[in-house]
């Protein structure tokens, strides 16, 4: 029976305990009429008890985790009244965080000096940091006509880290390795008659006079053995929202993807660059499987921010001149958009191949991938394996 059907029966009973006053009165009636209206006193009386002496307490074995990692966790239940208590229940934070074993509708009696302790484990979903535990204490009187919460004044915070996921390969890029040794090769075969569209950082000795009159732009002589950069991978810092609910996930997502995409080539030793927007352009060379664990330190310590724009820390990179000096640039961010995708035709002219990672639950339909600017979709929820 639900509460406000009791309700609905003590209002009832109240009111023809009163017309019985009115009608009839004697002993029996005034009995009824003041035990009834005497109820919710005792429930309030109660339900203060209970307030004031109850007692939780709940800890973490650590407040540093990692995605999808489970953590050891307890906390307490303990009675330091008199009084017997029942219709003790807790409430967690549930959208980001899971206590393994710990059904959430469950209630407990507390006998006076007694305690209820719950030893098990606590998971987070999400990178960043957010309330875990028991959020509230639920207490409900004897009659069940009232329902008190107590939210609980000493919350946990977490501090979470992004987890790192090892693929068997990528899908955007699908033999990365004997892409560049290929790249590589062709580019020390070339003759040095061949040139190529000019691009800003180009020296002007480079620059094919002949060619550029023929064909009425400026050109540049492709030398032979000249090498690019490698790999560059850039990500989105961009705050889609303010709701918590709907950014962290999208925040999570990307950077489970730039650790994947990053522990992929390290472990590989194909050597990569970063580039991330935080107020500027910020980066950090990866050469090795050594160079990851400070990589991933700067991944964990990425700072999301409503004013970073992907857009312009891809064009802040072409600006520089970075990005024309790279075989493949892999791209991770939460939107694709036509000025992005403009940017990657500029790319392609310079001979590199763009892979767009994209975080998102829905396809865009307006932009279609090719052989030489590729587009990767990858859902919010789920795995990353078989996506990335």
């Amino acid at each position: 029976m639900s509460m406000k059907i009791r309700r609905l029966i003590f209002v009832i009973l109240w009111v023809l305990s009163l017309s019985a006053i009115s009608f009839y009165g004697g002993a029996i009636s005034y009995s009824l009429f003041w035990g009834i209206t005497l109820i919710p006193v005792v429930s309030a009386v109660y339900l203060a008890l209970v307030y004031f002496q109850l007692r939780i307490f709940q800890q973490i074995e650590s407040r540093n985790m990692v995605g999808s990692a489970p953590m050891p966790y307890f906390f307490v239940l303990q009675n330091d009244s008199l009084c017997a208590f029942a219709g003790i229940s807790v409430r967690l934070f549930s959208s980001f965080s899971m206590v393994e074993d710990l059904p959430g509708d469950e209630e407990y009696e507390l006998l006076p000096g007694d305690k209820h302790v719950f030893r098990t484990r606590l998971t987070c979903k999400y990178r960043g940091e957010y309330e875990v535990g028991v959020k509230e204490v639920i207490m409900t009187d004897f009659f069940r006509l009232f329902r008190v919460r107590y939210r609980i004044p000493g919350t946990i915070k977490a501090l979470v880290r992004p987890r790192i996921v090892r693929l068997p390969g990528l899908c955007g890029v699908e033999g990365l390795t004997a892409l560049l040794l290929r790249e590589s090769q062709r580019e020390r075969t070339e003759p040095d008659i061949l040139v190529r569209d000019y691009l800003p950082g180009d020296a002007l000795k480079q620059i094919h006079w002949k060619a550029a009159a023929r064909e009425q732009k400026l050109k540049v002589r492709g030398r032979i053995g000249e090498e690019k950069q490698g790999i560059a991978l850039l990500w989105d810092t961009g705050r889609c929202s303010q709701n918590q609910r709907e950014y962290l996930p999208v925040e999570n997502k990307i950077l489970e993807a730039v650790l994947a995409l990053g522990i992929f080539m390290a472990e590989r030793n194909i050597s990569f660059s970063s580039y991330y927007g935080q107020g500027g352009l910020l980066t950090f060379r990866v050469e090795s499987l050594g160079d990851f664990d400070g990589f991933y330190e700067k991944v964990s310590a990425t700072r999301f921010d409503r004013a970073e724009d992907f857009q312009g820390t891809l064009l802040t990179a072409v600006q520089k001149g970075i990005l024309y000096q790279c075989r493949v640039v892999l791209c991770v961010l939460r939107e694709l958009t036509q000025d992005v995708w403009r940017i990657a035709k500029e790319l392609d002219k310079a001979g590199a191949l763009t892979v767009f990672y994209v975080v998102a639950d829905e396809i865009a339909e307006h932009v279609q991938g090719d052989e030489r600017r590729r587009i990767v979709w990858i859902p919010t929820q789920g795995e990353l394996e078989g996506r990335l």
